[in-house]
């Protein structure tokens, strides 16, 4: 069938919408009708350079909609059926025979290929094949071939049209709180950044009931909405050695702070705001793969430390994304006060409106 996609015809390009085939659905395939998709951060890294894909390609990675199709095998989702779309895994290596799927040992291959199982693409254009099944899904288009391990049935009234980051960035950021580092009722936690990840780790932590919720962020809007979904304190990063300022708000140090920004000096003053038994949680991806940060061999095992990487929140899909739609149900995650939504012809202006911290995270329309 004939869709609109947003294509990425090399390397640091522009995305540009063009009128591509998607294939049928394979046996293991659901297609899908985006009715939303949000950009991540990851999105971005890959479209410049910093993490491999197959260009010219459509990638895409937080889709959510109606299923219009699905392969031979299919049995989870029907047509009809209102989806989410996370993150792809092989459902059959250790981590996730475990449950752990973010973890799954042919991550890379599955989520940033650029082809099927079979080696096909499932979009051509006129030019030729183009890389595609990013996250399983390629979703900056009208339509998306997704999986049956990776589509989450959505509850009725659940907002279709938004719930697409649940499937990675709120996934990530919520995650860390309720999985990775289990943050218990009344502790401190610092988080480094102010975007979606990092507001919806401060959304969870007031689910948790956090004592003391603090985020650093150098955009003033960011800070303030920090302070509307839950934060009890925000720091200007500007306003002199994070270290020094989250210890004026938390004498004793922080129980967990979570990095998303992967930058080297402010994973190193989040080190050292910990206290005892203190637990680091690293999201960020970083734009050169071989950034390095210091940690002390003294300090570390002398109070305790924990310093562990976070991918995709330590999450199982099928579970936790119905958790947080139920909780915003509730009124207790309201990740809607996130996002704001543009037409897929903009995706280029949005991409520039998030980096300069103007939105938090923009859900395309197509």
């Amino acid at each position: 069938m004939q869709i609109s996609a947003a294509v990425v015809k090399e390397v640091g390009a522009p995305f540009t919408l063009a009128e591509v085939d998607l294939a049928a659905p394979a046996a293991d395939e659901v297609l899908v009708k985006i009715a939303g998709v949000g950009i991540c951060h990851t999105d971005i890294a890959v479209k410049e350079g910093h993490l491999p894909f197959v260009f010219p390609g459509v990638l895409g990675h937080e889709g959510s909609g109606t299923v219009v199709a699905v392969g031979s095998d299919v049995t989870a989702v029907a047509a009809g059926d209102r989806v989410a779309i996370s993150f792809h895994s092989c459902g059959g290596c250790p981590t996730c025979t475990r449950d752990q799927p973010a973890y799954c040992h042919n991550f890379l291959e599955y989520n940033f290929g650029g082809t099927r199982s079979d080696g096909t693409t499932g979009l051509t254009a006129a030019e030729g094949a183009l890389g595609a099944n990013f996250f399983g899904q390629s979703s900056f288009a009208t339509h998306a071939l997704a999986h049956e391990r990776n589509v989450v049935k959505l509850p009725p009234g659940a907002p279709v049209e938004l719930v697409g980051p649940l499937g990675c960035g709120i996934q990530t950021g919520a995650g860390a709180v309720f999985n990775s580092l289990d943050v218990q009722p009344g502790s401190t936690v610092v988080i480094a950044g102010g975007g979606a990840v990092g507001l919806s780790a401060a959304m969870a932590a007031v689910v948790r009931e956090a004592g003391l919720i603090v985020v650093i962020e150098p955009h003033q809007r960011r800070r303030e909405l920090a302070l509307e979904v839950g934060a009890t304190h925000v720091i200007d990063p500007n306003g002199g050695p994070l270290a020094d300022q989250i210890r004026e708000i938390a004498p004793a140090g922080a129980d967990y702070a979570i990095d998303t920004t992967a930058v080297t000096p402010v994973v190193e003053q989040l080190l050292a705001s910990l206290g005892i038994c203190g637990k680091l949680g690293l999201i960020g991806v970083p734009a050169d793969p071989a950034a390095v940060f210091s940690v002390g061999l003294f300090q570390t095992p002398l109070l305790g430390l924990t310093i562990r990487g976070i991918i995709e929140g330590d999450a199982d899909p099928k579970t936790f994304i119905p958790y947080l739609v139920d909780l915003h149900s509730q009124g207790r995650f309201p990740f809607d006060k996130l996002i704001t939504t543009m037409p897929m012809s903009e995706i280029n202006e949005a991409i520039a409106a998030q980096h300069r911290g103007e939105v938090i995270k923009v859900v395309l329309t197509p």
